[in-house]
């Protein structure tokens, strides 16, 4: 059986884990070949073996090893936009330091890849753009998440306003919206609180499914926008949140 992105090329940011390795692992799965990318090379170990996989170091704060990584590879068929940060706090424990990184990371990261991956895409007159947004945006808002909630509302802006500008020469763009997702980063964000069980409740309380996403869950979805099902999508903001923005 033919899988659903065979002959396909994929790039992913943060494929070191959580929904960044999924992803990597499910479009492999579905005959993708991948480049898998992170700032944390040991991260990225676990990947080496799977096939169709090759992995990179890659530091997306970086601009110029950003041309450097798109100038060594032809043009993939689908970037997925996975690498991001969650900082914790208001506006008044969001200091000129922890905004400046975070829209960095979750916004300017995300621009020059796309600067980066987008001419070769028009030019060959197709691709696929997947962004990692979140349901805490311009969905909902969340506690104690406004820098995290300004930036990842930007990634919707982003996303759409590429879709619409490059609609004609093949391109399409979507951004993903996840709830709260099972993942080594939330359990370092919720150790971090100090009392984890306490913590790891108050996150399961939000979700009114009553339970955490997968990352598996999430890879379904990104699998799904990146391949031909998806063909007549772009510009949207797809939520998978398990009913948090409904309750």
């Amino acid at each position: 059986m033919t899988g659903r992105l065979e002959g396909k090329t994929a790039v992913v940011t943060a494929a070191g884990q959580g929904m960044g390795h999924a992803s990597v692992l499910a479009f492999a799965r579905e005959g993708a070949k991948v480049i898998a990318t992170d700032i944390d090379e040991g991260k990225l170990a676990s990947l080496k073996e799977v096939e169709g996989v090759v992995t990179r170091r890659l530091d997306v704060l970086n601009p110029d090893a950003i041309k450097q990584f798109a100038a060594g590879i032809e043009a993939p068929d689908i970037l997925f936009n996975c690498a991001g940060f969650v900082h914790n706090g208001t506006i008044l424990d969001c200091d000129e330091d922890a905004f400046d990184f975070s829209v960095a990371l979750n916004v300017r990261a995300m621009y020059r890849m796309i600067r980066a991956l987008l001419p070769g895409m028009i030019e060959r007159g197709s691709g696929t753009i997947v962004n990692m947004a979140s349901v805490a945006s311009t969905v909902i808002a969340a506690p104690n998440r406004f820098i995290y909630g300004t930036t990842k509302a930007a990634v919707i802006g982003l996303t759409k306003s590429v879709a619409l500008d490059y609609v004609t020469k093949g391109i399409r763009a979507n951004c993903i919206c996840p709830g709260t997702i099972e993942s080594p980063s939330l359990q370092d964000r919720m150790r971090a609180l100090g009392d984890y069980d306490q913590a790891r409740a108050s996150f399961i309380s939000r979700q009114p499914m009553g339970r955490l996403g997968t990352a598996e869950e999430v890879a379904n979805l990104v699998v799904y926008l990146a391949s031909d099902e998806s063909a007549f999508m772009t510009g949207n903001a797809v939520v998978i949140d398990g009913g948090w923005a409904n309750a």
